[in-house]
């Protein structure tokens, strides 16, 4: 492989704890023992029900729990840890729901991509019925009218992506003005502290690009309604990751405990966020202007208000924008946000990474100017080290959980309908036979022997699913990850906090979110060029 390599192997417990699975929630632990010891004397006398014929193996499943208390809270390495015994598929139980599980390349890409239909479904969780009220496309279920309504916000989004000039240049001048802003925050908080903890303000800053994309529009990072609407990531992503015990056993929304608080908790926090995404379109409708699009809501508005008809003869209605908005707002801050704090914590584990990224972006890019979206090409090692950050800390672990549209097989395994199914994509990240080393970060692995990146292998990183359910803001996603990771390093330093262990900790949820973590934060030269900069946009919006 070219160049140094940033070795630091998982299997060092002193340093790095990525694969050391979190206890469960100790409430978890003490509600399900007491629900096993009641069921103790019954379960003891119950016969094991044997799989279907053809069914794939799997673990022992306890009586009323399955396998829940089993996960832990890491479902991804649990399930890795199957993989040598059962094989790439296999069947758990959670509560009384059979749930299949796909780990590796193969398996994967034969459900997702060559019988993509059969497996593109969801299952009926009660927690996915509380998102937008039950309108969400990306937690609805597989039939003609998602057909559309995929079709209809696939092609907004990408004309606010790659194959839209003008849209392209002024979403790098949405991120460029929030990493000025984000910035000026790093600064003062490292002249007040010294180390700080950046996690809630790269939150807010990823929000406040997509509500400039969606809305036309950013906060201020102490806005009381923004602040409420991006606090709230983290409960909503353990509330519908794969494995959540509120989907599992929904039995226990019916009487007090903490699973009934929390779910109750994680419906109100849907109404509220539904109810601001409503109020944005609602706004939007007064003062559209014929012939301008300003932003994604704009662009919605125009395609569904007067009604879309798919092939299928389905149409698409103007009830149909604040769910669609809802979906893209909402994913994009989450994930993007969690791998904003990825890409921050790996310069600081790995400064002479830093280091290089940083001579990369000054030779191409010198210090006269700024980074673009065109400077991609020109900027392999800072492409790489995007694609291993995705890979090494595979920050969506688990996809959000298929099912089955129809009676199917895989592997030669029966599959019923509307059998839960759980996408591992840590383990074809972490895969062996794929990946030297995986447990290394070297985002040299993805360059070729001349420096240039290596495509074939940057395909291999599954992070945004694959096939019916691939996610429709990957290369959105993918230019603002680029944005931002060369922005700071031709900006500024990070220096990681002595007084803190050099390890890999993460949560569990929808996405796979560091600890928290503290930095100090230094310019390289000074603020001049994103001064300018910003000054320049202000100037033009004002006519000035």
């Amino acid at each position: 492989m070219a160049g140094n390599r940033s070795a630091l192997p998982l299997t060092d417990v002193r340093t790095v704890r990525l694969l050391e699975e979190p206890s469960p929630p100790p409430l978890l632990l003490v509600l399900l023992a007491l629900l096993c010891a009641l069921l103790a004397v019954r379960a003891s006398r119950c016969v094991t029900r044997r799989r279907g014929r053809g069914a794939p193996p799997g673990p022992f499943p306890w009586p009323v729990v399955g396998n829940a208390l089993e996960l832990g809270g890491a479902p991804h390495l649990y399930f890795t840890r199957l993989v040598p015994r059962y094989g790439p598929v296999f069947q758990i139980k959670l509560g009384s729901r059979s749930v299949v599980v796909l780990n590796g390349e193969d398996a994967i890409k034969q459900a997702l991509v060559k019988q993509g239909v059969d497996f593109a479904g969801r299952p009926h969780f009660s927690s996915f019925k509380a998102v937008s009220g039950g309108q969400s496309m990306a937690f609805g279920p597989y039939n003609d009218r998602w057909k559309v309504h995929r079709k209809v916000a696939q092609s907004t989004v990408r004309a606010f992506s790659s194959s839209n000039p003008q849209t392209k240049k002024t979403f790098n001048q949405h991120v460029i003005y929030e990493v000025r802003e984000l910035l000026h925050i790093f600064l003062e908080k490292s002249r007040q502290e010294g180390y700080f903890q950046p996690s809630r303000f790269m939150t807010v800053a990823i929000a406040n690009i997509m509500s400039a994309v969606c809305f036309g529009k950013r906060y201020s990072y102490e806005d009381a309604e923004f602040q409420s609407v991006v606090g709230r990531n983290d409960q909503f992503a353990q509330t519908v990751g794969a494995g959540s015990i509120v989907d599992v056993m929904p039995w226990l929304q019916y009487f007090p405990n903490p699973i009934k608080t929390m779910f109750d908790n994680f419906k109100s926090l849907n109404i509220d966020f539904f109810s601001f995404i409503h109020d944005k379109v609602i706004q939007h409708r007064k003062n559209i202007q014929p012939g301008t699009i300003r932003d994604l809501t704009d662009a919605f508005i125009v395609a569904l208000d007067g009604g879309w008809k798919g092939s299928n003869g389905i149409v698409m209605g103007k009830e149909d924008v604040p769910p669609t908005v809802a979906d893209i707002f909402g994913a994009s801050q989450d994930t993007l946000s969690t791998a904003l704090q990825w890409i921050v914590l790996l310069l600081i584990r790995f400064p002479e990474t830093q280091v290089r990224l940083q001579q990369e972006v000054d030779k191409v890019v010198d210090r006269t100017r700024l980074p673009s979206t065109e400077d991609r090409v020109s900027l392999p090692y800072v492409m790489a080290f995007i694609y291993e950050t995705m890979r090494f800390s595979s920050f969506v672990p688990l996809t959000i959980p298929h099912a089955t549209t129809a009676d199917t097989s895989i592997l030669g395994y029966h599959i019923p309908k509307e059998t839960i199914v759980f996408i591992n994509q840590w383990s074809v990240n972490h895969d062996p036979q794929k990946w030297a080393d995986p447990g290394t970060f070297d985002p040299t692995r993805f360059l070729d022997e001349s420096g240039a990146l290596n495509k074939d292998l940057t395909s291999s990183v599954l992070l945004f699913s694959s096939g019916k359910r691939r996610c429709i803001g990957e290369e959105l996603s993918k230019m603002q990850l680029f944005l931002y990771t060369a922005i700071l390093a031709h900006q500024c330093h990070f220096k990681a906090n002595p007084a803190e262990e050099g390890r890999f900790d993460a949560a569990y949820g929808l996405t796979l979110k560091p600890e928290p973590f503290s930095v100090e934060v230094t310019l390289r030269d000074s603020m001049q060029l994103l001064d300018s900069y910003v000054a320049e946009l202000q100037a033009a919006e004002t006519g000035q």
